[in-house]
């Protein structure tokens, strides 16, 4: 496919395309393993089909070799209550390689105090610009501005304003919710 994709910006588009045409057809062609012909008709296009007419010449006759499984079919699944399920939900979780890198305990935990306190500042933000932005709203009702003399523009900034303190609201929820899952 790379191939035919860079003889189509070598020769040019409407041809490059009919070479991509065509080699998507012997693509799905070869998977239905059937044989595939590429004629040239009276003006010099070339054209690939599964039928000999005219001045044919045979490309692909073969049989494809078969595609690997699905990733899905490559995980062994495992039945709720099979013996298998009970002895893995038991077991502990495999041991990280010997070349694996290890952070010492007290540095994890200056990590975690230092992760907290980001996320704690971030918080107070989010919290003082969606107290900033209630007071501007009023309720529904911020004041109009000079530029807004037709209603559709203050219904416009209204809109927006309830957009912004809904999206800073759902900002303070996933701050906290990370800050509870900081150890």
């Amino acid at each position: 496919m790379l191939l035919l994709t860079m003889r189509m910006i070598k020769i040019g588009f409407r041809r490059g395309a009919a070479l991509l045409a065509g080699g998507l057809a012997l693509q799905f062609a070869a998977t239905a393993q059937a044989q595939v012909y590429r004629c040239t008709d009276a003006n010099g296009n070339k054209l690939y089909t599964d039928m000999k007419k005219g001045n044919c010449e045979l490309i692909d006759s073969g049989p494809v070799a078969p595609r690997p499984p699905a990733a899905s079919a490559l995980i062994p699944s495992v039945r709720p209550n099979s013996p298998a399920a009970s002895g893995a939900a038991a077991a502990t979780p495999p041991p990280s390689p010997s070349n694996f890198p290890r952070v010492d305990t007290s540095q994890q935990r200056a990590r975690d105090d230092d992760r907290r306190a980001i996320l704690n500042e971030e918080l107070r933000a989010e919290e003082k610009k969606l107290a900033d932005l209630k007071t501007v709203f009023k309720n529904g009702e911020p004041d109009r501005q000079g530029n807004e003399r037709n209603y559709a523009k203050y219904q416009e900034r209204v809109g927006q304003m309830r957009d912004d303190i809904n999206r800073t609201e759902r900002n303070i929820e996933a701050l906290r919710r990370e800050i509870a899952n900081v150890r």
